[in-house]
């Protein structure tokens, strides 16, 4: 398969949350952005599907913290269709910072609900070879500790596979304990840590086979 070119299969994958409230009860769902929250509060069953970018997207993309990555590519007053393109050339390492890397953007997505996102990064150079990694995650505030951020990495590592990827880098902060628990959910195994006066903690590097089902 061509790694210059993003997977074409998307992931879905049924997840049953539970919190400390167990009474009531929902009757129909709206798609508001309160919608996963009462999910999961009611312990509903809920799909995450993670996938690239779509034009119908583009509300729910521009009303996320995305828009001010500072490695999204995207920029204010952009065209969402625009932006689209940007992510394929983005993919074909067209018009890159001298320390990018060509890499694939997926984002999840829980019943319409924009969640979190994660790029994949096809090859690796600077500092990504020792602290950056082949992916990086993130789930948006409002939806961490519901198991997004397990469940989009557990999405992500076949479709390295298909992208030519046999085994990826996965990093996080030392004291990142939520971080460090969905990695090793997925197979992580831990190589070693690194220590640099310049980070904010030390980095542990694990490392992933794609191969493996977890």
């Amino acid at each position: 398969m061509d790694s210059r070119k993003p997977a074409s299969r998307t992931g879905t994958l049924k997840i049953f949350v539970r919190s400390s409230t167990t009474t009531g009860g929902l009757s129909t769902l709206t798609r508001l952005n309160g919608e996963v929250d009462s999910c999961v509060r009611y312990g509903l069953l809920m799909v995450l599907e993670l996938r690239p970018l779509r034009l119908e997207d583009e509300d729910q993309f521009l009303s996320s913290p995305y828009t001010e990555h500072p490695y999204g590519y995207y920029e204010a007053g952009m065209e969402f269709p625009a932006y689209l393109a940007r992510l394929d050339e983005v993919v074909a390492g067209v018009d890159l910072p001298s320390s990018h890397v060509p890499n694939v953007r997926y984002y999840g997505f829980v019943d319409a609900v924009l969640v979190g996102g994660l790029a994949i990064r096809l090859e690796l150079k600077g500092m990504l070879v020792t602290l950056g990694g082949h992916i990086g995650y993130q789930v948006l505030e409002p939806y961490r500790r519901r198991g997004y951020g397990t469940e989009m990495l557990r999405l992500a590592i076949p479709i390295c596979a298909d992208l030519g990827l046999d085994s990826v880098l996965v990093t996080c902060d030392e004291d990142n304990f939520a971080s460090r628990k969905i990695i090793e959910s997925n197979g992580g195994v831990y190589e070693q840590t690194i220590h640099n006066a310049r980070l904010r903690a030390p980095k542990l590097r694990y490392w992933i086979e794609t191969n493996t089902k977890y």
